[in-house]
């Protein structure tokens, strides 16, 4: 993530991903497309990105005109209602977008150990994939979906492994988000992996 953030930006990838979540919750697929088809310039679509999303929208609501409220509200009452409806497939994809993104950390880990500076100049997507994660535990949570023990194991053993490779730091994403975020429990968010002396 950039330093910049943008409000509207969130708000259009939000609304853009709600409205594609069928087909895409029948699909095998983990990464569906959002909105503009092949040639959309928006990320691709897996429930983890939308709840991230409307999270951090209602944690910054209070900066929010009333008409981007209404929208937000909008995306936020589709997903719920198809994460209702399709409860199974909306579960499935859930667990198995956390565990491929916990997976993908792993590679990281690797390179860390070989590497004091890949391990600080490859850190900002392993931010995004551990916060997508704990988007979607947070999501799990309120919607009453049972977090099996795998998932937590998994998660448990990455943050283990994480925090050898981090020292505490500045908030690592654009400032404007920090009440999104608070340490407890995006505690990566506060933390970097040293970069070594030249």
């Amino acid at each position: 993530m950039s330093e910049q953030y943008s409000i509207d930006n969130d708000l259009k990838e939000a609304s853009a991903m709600s409205e594609s979540l069928i087909p895409y919750i029948h699909e095998s697929e983990l990464y569906g497309k959002a909105g503009g088809g092949f040639f959309s310039k928006l990320p691709a679509l897996t429930i983890g990105g939308l709840v991230m999303r409307l999270r951090r929208l209602e944690a910054l609501r209070d900066q929010l005109t009333p008409a981007q409220a209404e929208k937000l509200d909008q995306s936020r009452t589709h997903m719920e209602s198809i994460a209702k409806e399709w409860r199974v497939h909306f579960t499935e994809k859930m667990v198995r977008e956390a565990l491929s993104r916990l997976d993908a950390m792993s590679q990281y880990f690797d390179e860390c150990a070989s590497s004091e500076r890949q391990c600080a100049n490859y850190y900002n997507p392993e931010i995004l994939r551990r916060t997508t994660v704990q988007e979607l535990l947070i999501a799990m949570d309120e919607l009453g979906i049972t977090i099996e023990p795998e998932l937590t194991q998994k998660v448990a053993g990455t943050d283990s492994k994480l925090r050898r490779y981090v020292r505490p730091a500045d908030f690592v994403w654009s400032e404007t988000l920090k009440p999104a975020y608070p340490e407890k429990p995006f505690w990566w968010m506060y933390q970097r992996p040293p970069k070594p002396a030249k």
